[in-house]
């Protein structure tokens, strides 16, 4: 029984640990490049920050996590608080703004590019001899193989799902930068419902059907 609850511990930590960083660099993503557009709003609120606590949101980065953990769903989805940005600050107004906004699944593109090399390079350490695949080093290395995984998964997650063009998601705001002025008028007006159509999504099983194939393709194409 209690071997059962270490592993369980062991398996939420190996998940957990890519998710807050996956959260934490996407939204500090937002504020750096909103600094270097011109707003330097987030650098004066401390959210330019690696550190975790300034980026915790009580529900979207450790309630929702855990009971997408406790009810074993195939991944874990969560959300860190926004980092504020002003636009009238931005250059380029409309179309600073979708820079900012498509900033932080660029991010989490990239972090799942890295948990792939390094998934793909203890393999080759492994294969090639490099590491000997005694009970000593799988014991050090199989934990970094399953967070590396999950790092890719978690990831490609959280882009995907930012990159719906629903406000106040990231792609909502990129294309409410880049659309003609009164389409983006309309999608200011939609951004109320936002959070909530997303929410829909999630617990019926659209996502399923439209997203969960996509992430399964991208996962297989990072990890084959």
């Amino acid at each position: 029984m209690n071997l059962s609850f270490n592993l369980d511990l062991s398996q939420m930590f190996i998940m957990i640990l890519p998710l807050m960083v996956g959260v934490v660099l996407h939204e500090v993503a937002h504020g750096w490049v909103a600094e270097k557009l011109g707003d330097p709003t987030a650098r004066l609120m401390g959210r330019i920050s690696l550190n975790p606590l300034v980026h915790v949101d009580i529900f979207g980065t450790l309630i929702l996590p855990l009971l997408l953990f406790l009810v074993n769903s195939p991944f874990l989805f969560g959300w860190a608080k926004p980092v504020p940005v002003r636009m009238e600050l931005l250059r380029g107004g409309r179309l600073g703004m979708a820079k900012v906004a498509i900033a932080g699944p660029l991010t989490n593109l990239m972090l799942a590019a890295l948990g792939s090399c390094v998934y793909h390079g203890l393999l080759w350490m492994l294969r090639g001899g490099i590491l000997s695949p005694n009970q000593a080093t799988l014991w050090f290395v199989k934990p970094l193989l399953m967070m590396a995984g999950a790092a890719v998964t978690i990831n490609l997650a959280l882009m995907l799902i930012n990159l719906i063009p629903v406000p106040p998601l990231d792609g909502g705001r990129f294309v409410m930068g880049i659309v003609p002025e009164s389409l983006a008028i309309w999608m200011a007006k939609v951004e109320r419902y936002g959070m909530l159509i997303i929410l829909i999504l999630i617990v019926t099983d659209l996502w399923s059907i439209v997203m969960s194939p996509i992430l399964r393709r991208m996962v297989r194409f990072f990890l084959w």
